[in-house]
């Protein structure tokens, strides 16, 4: 099913068979640089049941990114809820094959889901977990119109949590 598209993007909901375009992302040290580790099959595996349950659940989860050219899934990108500093927050988060880096394709992506956050799901507010060593986040969070909140510990290591409101 298609959530949005964009200039050049689709984003739709994860099926079974996308774990053969999505493990080569997320088994990939340079891709997973700021996560604890690259993922396993099994890993990547979990991960599409894991937004396939929050799309049961929340209404909404990480979609996959496809070219709507080739159709071709590049990435992912969505809403799903975190708990920071003890309250529960609706973040976009990201990854792009690194093939397609430097493209604008997680900005794209990214104000797409803001955009569905706000305007279909109602949300005021919106989130990015970033760690503050991974710029090319931190550009694609400040692209997309979030700025610093604050700083807190999320995931056992410190992480700088930026947003953005409803304007």
């Amino acid at each position: 099913m298609i959530m949005m598209e964009t200039e050049r993007l689709f984003l739709r909901q994860f099926k079974e068979d996308d774990i053969f375009s999505l493990h080569p992302i997320f088994s990939d040290s340079e891709t997973m640089k700021y996560y604890p580790a690259p993922f396993s099959l099994e890993q990547t595996q979990n991960w599409i049941k894991k937004n396939q349950n929050r799309y049961d659940e929340d209404g909404f989860g990480l979609w996959g990114i496809c070219l709507k050219e080739t159709k071709e899934l590049i990435g992912d990108c969505g809403l799903i809820k975190q708990k920071v500093d003890g309250r529960v927050e609706v973040e976009i988060g990201y990854h792009v094959n690194k093939e397609y880096w430097a493209r604008g394709f997680a900005s794209e992506a990214a104000k797409g889901c803001r955009d569905y956050g706000f305007d279909q799901l109602g949300l005021l507010k919106l989130i990015s977990i970033i760690d503050p060593n991974n710029m090319p986040s931190i550009r694609v969070a400040e692209k997309i119109g979030f700025r610093k909140e604050k700083e807190s510990l999320i995931f056992n290591k410190n992480h700088s949590i930026y947003s953005g409101s409803k304007e």
